[in-house]
C-alpha cells in the first residue's frame, strides 16, 4: 500500500484502520477486492513512527484499545507535495520483455508463440477489467481507474502485435 495514498485518504478527517480500509475499497471499486487488511495497518504503524500520523482517542463510547489515526502537520505537508508532483512511472521492461528477447535470442522457444500465449493473457485481463467497469457506476472514480487498467492493457496488446509483425517479417526475410 503506497504511504501517500492512505495519508490523502487520512487528510479529510481522522479514521480507524478498519473506516480507512472500508473507504479505500469504496474509492477502488473491484480493485480494492485485493487490498490486504494487514497490509493498511502496517503502513498507519510505519507513518506514525515516522511523524505522518498521530493515534487520537476513541469518541466515548468507543471501544478504548480502536485506534483513531489522524495526519499530523508533516503528514498533511507530505499529501501536499505528493499531490503537486506532476511525475509518471518511467517505462521500463517488465519480466514479460525480457523473457520474450531472452527466449528469441536463445532459441528457447517460438516467439511468436510466447506472443500469443501472453496475448490470450492480456484479453483475458482486458474482459476481466471491462466486465468490473460495467458493475460499477459510469461517473464514479472506480470506473474511471478501470478505464485506464483497460487502456494500459490495450497498449500492451498493440506492442505484442508490433512483436508479431517483426518475427512474421524475420522469418520471410523481408
Amino acid at each position: 500500500m503506497q504511504q501517500e495514498v492512505v495519508l490523502a485518504m487520512l487528510a479529510k478527517e481522522p479514521s480507524h484502520g478498519y473506516q480507512l480500509r472500508a473507504r479505500l475499497r469504496d474509492a477502488l471499486g473491484p480493485l480494492g477486492d485485493a487490498m490486504n487488511a494487514g497490509q493498511i495497518y502496517v503502513t498507519l504503524t510505519r507513518l506514525e513512527k515516522a511523524g505522518l500520523l498521530a493515534v487520537e482517542p476513541g469518541e466515548d463510547g468507543e471501544r478504548a484499545d480502536r485506534k483513531v489515526y489522524a495526519l499530523t502537520a508533516e503528514g498533511q505537508q507530505r499529501v501536499s507535495e505528493w499531490i503537486a508532483e506532476t511525475g509518471w512511472p518511467k517505462p521500463d521492461l517488465a519480466e514479460f520483455h525480457l523473457k520474450l528477447i531472452a527466449a528469441a535470442a536463445a532459441g528457447l522457444a517460438d516467439p511468436i508463440a510466447i506472443v500469443d500465449t501472453q496475448r490470450r493473457e492480456l484479453l483475458r485481463r482486458v474482459r476481466e477489467a471491462q466486465r468490473a467497469a460495467l458493475g460499477e457506476p459510469p461517473q464514479s472514480d472506480a470506473a474511471l481507474l478501470l478505464e485506464g487498467v483497460v487502456l494500459r492493457l490495450q497498449a500492451d496488446l498493440r506492442w505484442l502485435e508490433a512483436c508479431e509483425r517483426s518475427w512474421t517479417r524475420r522469418r520471410s526475410g523481408s
